[in-house]
């Protein structure tokens, strides 16, 4: 599996999702749609992991300089 972009990796995420729900698939071939799910799920997953730590807020201060912070989803 070479997917280099989120984007990608979800959009192929949803197509497998949409030949799975459709039931048409072999026992085979669902196993081997899964297992393909799965590697997006985790790449998708990985991705969204990295963002999250790259995220930091610009937080204005009252002379106008600015300050980093780390981003934190319990706030």
């Amino acid at each position: 599996m070479a997917v280099e972009k989120f984007e990608t990796a979800l959009k192929k995420l949803e197509e497998v999702v949409r030949r799975l729900e459709e039931g048409e698939l072999s026992l085979e071939e669902s196993l081997r749609a899964f297992e393909e799910g799965v590697k997006y799920a985790a790449f998708c997953t990985r991705k969204l992991d990295e963002a999250e730590k790259k995220v930091e807020l610009l937080l204005k201060q009252k002379n106008g300089g600015f300050i980093k912070e780390e981003f934190r989803l319990d706030e």
